[in-house]
């Protein structure tokens, strides 16, 4: 395709009163001459918008009158403070430069360090690919005692770790005017954990970014609205007391959590019907991720296995906040869906290997011994094959006992008549882990007692069903009530087994 060249300037121009940011996308093939009137004739708008303004301003409800016979033979002079003519050049301190195109541009910058693009009266060193903000955006809703960190930061030519942060509050004048706010730095760090005496005052937010070897102009935002009081004291700062601190390297913590994808949250049946016992402020997302995120850090993990992750959360809020946290992680959406599967380990306790990432439904025929027992159920067939259901491998090394770790993360269908497909689900992840714990023995030369499995997620059951039974007892037979919970797709004369040893880590309820 077409190569473009992005092209960014801060013009702040008191005599015309502009204090603008630029933003141009030119083709690398466009003559410079024809880049640089597109630049002037922006600029060109924006001068004479301000002008009309003022103008409007100094005379709103001006008179035109007809000209007299003797005005009409006087010559008009235009006035002594008209605007001069916008003139937009590049080049250097001795040559400006022309009958080139952008793309030869590029070189010559690349070849002379001092090339200036000219705007008015105010000069700009153009430097190529500088790190700069890209977009910035704070949450809607700011609480104290809970973290706040940006919604959205983009950056171009840096690194989230390498560029510099800084948050400030500050009271907003009886003016109502932001540029008089008094700020008082609060932080240094890309997340804030908001304090009650901040409740009343706006936050700011300023990032610097940085890329290997320079530094770009630093972008502020301000919040809209004030910090707000939290919601009191929650439920899961009770569990908190549990974990007070990081169990020691020879042990660890896992956390498996459900999130409410925002998808799943949107919609007028779910508002009304599955959550109507919620006040809609409570189900939006830029409120709850605040809960989320302080519970999740508040157990202390060091593996955490999640489900119903939205694509947007993973990205903007769980990825960078847990990265500030040592942790790292992956996310798996499901099918045709924006939510899916996030694992996240500590990275001070375990080395990453390999991840597999699968969809339930686009493996079941690779599994023949189980697949042939059930193809031939029509309606079955149908309703397991639409499911997005989704299975996540991840194989740790876990360095204090130097023995691996095969951690799975899953959450299967939800509805109320699909035991059976909840455990066929169940049955293929089995027969696929199963696989996978095989070749991974083989190809790292493992004995059986250096490798170990770990499952987690949403089962959508209770002990009383088959998958608990097959995970504990490793072995689930025909009589089964959950192959019945549906009489139309009835799973008849079905047994499943599965290899592992494996014991519910919370234990079972009485």
């Amino acid at each position: 395709g077409e190569s473009h060249c992005q092209i960014r300037f801060h013009l702040v121009a008191a005599k015309h009163r502009i204090d603008k940011v630029f933003n141009f996308n030119r083709s690398t093939d466009e003559p410079l001459e024809v880049c640089l009137e597109r630049m002037r004739c922006n600029i060109e708008k924006e001068v004479n918008k301000k002008n009309k303004r003022k103008g409007s301003k100094k005379d709103p409800a001006a008179v035109v009158q007809a000209p007299t016979p003797a005005a009409e033979n006087v010559r008009t002079q235009l006035p002594s403070d008209a605007p001069s003519p916008i003139t937009v050049c590049i080049g250097t301190k001795k040559q400006q430069f022309s009958g080139i195109t952008v793309a030869e541009l590029l070189v010559r910058i690349d070849q002379e360090p001092d090339v200036f693009l000219t705007v008015l009266d105010d000069e700009f060193r153009i430097i190529c690919n500088s790190p700069e903000v890209h977009a910035v955006a704070l949450p809607s809703s700011m609480l104290a005692n809970f973290y706040v960190y940006p919604a959205k930061l983009e950056l171009h030519f840096a690194t989230v770790a390498q560029s510099e942060y800084r948050w400030y509050r500050g009271l907003m004048p009886a003016s109502n005017n932001a540029s008089q706010i008094q700020w008082e730095e609060v932080c240094r760090e890309l997340t804030y954990l908001v304090r009650t005496c901040d409740i009343g005052y706006h936050l700011k937010f300023c990032c610097t970014p940085g890329g290997e070897e320079r530094v770009g102009p630093t972008a502020e935002i301000l919040a809209v609205r004030p910090v707000q009081a939290g919601p009191g004291q929650c439920p899961f700062e009770v569990r908190h007391l549990f974990t007070p601190s990081k169990l020691p390297p020879d042990q660890f913590r896992v956390v498996s959590y459900n999130l409410l994808a925002d998808y799943y949250t949107d919609s007028d049946y779910s508002r009304t019907v599955l959550f109507g016992y919620c006040l809609p402020y409570a189900l939006e997302m830029d409120y709850r991720k605040q809960l989320l995120i302080k519970e999740l850090l508040g157990y202390r993990g060091d593996i955490l296995c999640l489900q119903e992750v939205d694509t947007k959360i993973f990205d903007c809020d769980l990825r960078p906040i847990l990265e500030q946290k040592h942790f790292a992680g992956h996310h798996l959406p499901k099918r045709n869906t924006a939510e899916g599967l996030a694992t996240f380990y500590d990275t001070r306790k375990f080395d990453f290997i390999e991840k597999t990432n699968v969809i339930v439904s686009e493996i079941m025929d690779q599994f023949p011994e189980l697949w042939d027992q059930v193809s031939g159920n029509g309606p079955l067939v149908e309703r397991i094959e639409k499911r997005s259901t989704a299975l996540q491998l991840t194989l740790l090394r876990w360095r204090s006992a130097n023995k691996y770790l095969l951690v799975a993360n899953t959450h299967l269908y939800f509805h109320p008549d699909a035991d059976h497909i909840r455990l066929l689900q169940f049955g293929f992840a089995m027969l696929h882990i199963r696989r996978e714990y095989e070749r991974i023995r083989r190809e790292h030369n493992l004995g059986e007692q250096a490798l170990a499995l770990l499952f987690c997620g949403d089962f959508n059951s209770v002990p009383e069903c088959g998958i608990f039974r097959l995970m504990t007892e490793r072995y689930v037979g025909p009589e089964m009530a959950d192959w019945l919970s549906n009489e139309q797709e009835a799973v008849r004369n079905v047994s499943l087994t599965q290899p592992f040893p494996m014991a519910s880590a919370c234990g079972c309820p009485p």
